[in-house]
This record gives structure tokens, sequence and C-alpha cells, in this order.
């Protein structure tokens, strides 16, 4: 069963702030995606609202997470994006973690 997390950041005000955050997001999806059992990692930001972002970390399985955990870069990641981000909203990191539903499956029936 495919296992998801969504990560919600909202980031500091400022183009630079936004920029920072773009290239830390693009080079960290660049290297999670190559973990083994990583299925997606997609980073995307808000249409409206460039201080929201969103990641969507698909994996093979539950259990797969422990390969993006055992990851060097897995330490790195929040020392480099941790400054960036608005910390006075309470919504600043929101992960939620889901199991998809196989919907192909019940439509075909």
């Amino acid at each position: 069963m495919v296992h998801t997390i969504l990560v919600h950041l909202y980031a500091k005000e400022g183009k630079e702030v936004e920029e920072k955050m773009r290239t830390t997001l693009t080079e960290a999806s660049q290297i999670y995606i190559k973990d083994q059992e990583t299925i997606a990692w997609f980073v995307m930001q808000d249409h409206t609202d460039p201080r929201a972002w969103c990641i969507v970390e698909r994996y093979e399985q539950e259990s797969s997470v422990k390969y993006h955990v055992e990851n060097p870069h897995y330490k790195v990641f929040p020392v480099q994006i941790g400054p960036l981000l608005d910390t006075d909203k309470p919504l600043h990191m929101d992960i939620r973690r889901f199991n998809e539903i196989d919907v192909g499956q019940a439509a075909a029936e």
C-alpha cells in the first residue's frame, strides 16, 4: 500500500526567502527521490500565497520511510529549512501521513 506524507510549510516574508526555499526544496527533492522505495518527492508552491509550500512524499509502503530517515541529508534538511520558516504562525510546519486507497480496483467492480 502506497504511503504518502504531506508537509505544509509556511515561510517568512521576502523574495530572498522565497528563492532560498525554492533552492533548498528543489535540492532536497533531487536527493530524496533517489532513496530506495521512494515513488515520488514533489515540491509545490501555493498559486496565490508565495509563502505557502507543500511537499508530497510517496513511498512504496509505510516501512519505506526508514530509507528516507537514514539518508544523511535528513539531518541537514531541518537545519537548512528551519530558519526560513515563519515560526510566529502556528502551522508553519504541518506533517500528515496517509495510506493511499486503491480506487482503481473499486472502479473496476
